[in-house]
């Protein structure tokens, strides 16, 4: 019971004096090169609409904004990704806290971008932005509740290519299911309120999940008897190797 106590304190006291020192590394860990070029090319598709003399209509702007959302959940699937996850994962700060360090520097960037993009695209263009945030933050938040998924379930140190396939699959079914039951409503159909209430729903599971598959899992006993059984005892030699004859006993 002392063991517990004590590590229930390393893990409750120790990281919030931990945290500032936290910051550094972790936002040089960041995957600046994922997140600015998702970025970079999202904002370039929401300028698309400045291009033609005659802005298109809101329909156009609602594909090109869902496109450009698209994008930046793409680049967003990248932010779990750490170099050192198999060395970090012993430290007395957890993987929740590092996450939402990591969240801190993405979420204000994200929503400057996200306002960055609306302003690109001309006013007759624009949709509703309303439903149009909806939407990308759906996108954002499935993103990274895949990467989330990916980490706690995986070994693996980058999560984020993975992830982007995932993702660009998902993207994939949901444009070939009909609007009726679907996510790419148009503000003209019948349904576009069901199709916001959907968007609704995407959003909360995905931070639902998020926040279930943060942390990081128990050791389960059958793992350690997995490990038990599939690793032989210290000094003895692997399974499978052959072993030399014993010698016979001496008739002397």
């Amino acid at each position: 019971m002392r063991g517990r106590g004590a590590v229930r304190e390393a893990t409750g006291t120790v990281p919030a004096e931990l945290l500032p020192a936290l910051v550094p590394p972790v936002w040089r860990s960041l995957p600046w090169r994922a997140l600015g070029t998702a970025g970079g090319l999202g904002l370039l598709l929401a300028a698309t609409t400045r291009l033609p003399d005659d802005a298109p209509g809101a329909d156009v702007g609602q594909l090109v904004l869902r496109l450009t959302a698209l994008t930046g959940a793409l680049g967003l699937a990248f932010l779990l990704d750490d170099p050192a996850r198999n060395t970090t994962a012993t430290t007395p700060v957890g993987r929740p806290r590092r996450t939402v360090l990591r969240l801190a520097f993405a979420v204000p960037a994200a929503a400057l971008w996200w306002a960055t993009a609306l302003l690109l695209t001309p006013a007759p263009t624009r949709p509703a932005p309303g439903p149009a945030t909806l939407e990308a933050a759906g996108m954002a938040c499935a993103a990274l509740a895949l990467a989330t998924a990916t980490v706690r379930f995986t070994r693996a140190a980058q999560a984020g290519r993975a992830t982007a396939i995932r993702l660009g699959t998902a993207a994939a079914v949901v444009v070939l299911v009909p609007n009726r039951w679907g996510l790419l409503g148009t503000s003209a159909d019948p349904y576009w309120v069901a199709t916001q209430v959907r968007w609704a729903v995407v959003l909360g599971a995905a931070l639902a999940l998020s926040a279930l598959w943060t942390p990081e899992p128990l050791r389960a006993p059958w793992g350690r008897i997995r490990d038990h059984l599939g690793s032989p005892p210290k000094g003895a030699p692997p399974h499978g190797t052959p072993t030399a004859p014993a010698a016979p006993a001496s008739t002397d």
